[in-house]
């Protein structure tokens, strides 16, 4: 039998023998924390914020499919020139839109600095990792914070790319 606690009726049927009451133990613990409590908030920030860019690229992707698919259906359909131009003017918009919120660059962006901080969030509730010794909390803080600034100056970056690709001037406040 390779893994007992899968038994149909057996106790332990519905998960491996790992310690899930030290996992729990562990998370009730780092409630009160500000580091663990940053954690989940970027978190579930970074997770919804993914979902809402992904949707959004997806849809704008999909319209913008739909009309240009349907300009050379027009254009054989003899339709007036002007419906046919509104149609290829419609699918510039959109691109521009798409190219001026960046639903695509955040998305991937936003996904990739969710995933690195589930990944914090598993090795410290495991105590595993930069996690196993006794300054877990204030390693959870700066690791975190790390990741953080790290997405933050990769989206930095990505804005002042594009600004400067449409020649708008960044400004500089003072320190």
């Amino acid at each position: 039998m390779c893994c007992p606690w899968k038994e149909i009726g057996s106790p332990m049927a519905a998960a491996p023998p790992t310690a899930p009451q030290q996992i729990k133990s562990a998370d009730k613990s780092a409630a009160g924390d500000p580091a663990w409590g940053r954690l989940v908030d970027q978190l579930a920030w970074y997770d919804r914020k993914s979902t809402a860019a992904q949707q959004s690229y997806k849809r704008l992707k999909m319209l913008e499919l739909l009309i240009a698919a349907a300009v050379p259906v027009v254009a054989g359909a003899h339709a007036p020139a002007t419906l046919t131009a509104a149609l290829g003017a419609a699918v510039v918009v959109l691109e521009a839109v798409q190219h001026l919120y960046q639903w695509q660059t955040n998305w991937v962006l936003y996904r990739s600095t969710a995933e690195a901080l589930k990944h914090e969030k598993f090795l410290f509730l495991s105590e595993a990792g930069p996690y196993a010794g006794n300054d877990r909390r204030r390693q959870l803080a700066e690791r975190l914070e790390g990741l953080i600034s790290q997405e933050h100056a990769k989206w930095t970056q990505g804005t002042d790319q594009t600004s400067r690709e449409h020649g708008v001037q960044s400004v500089s406040l003072p320190s």
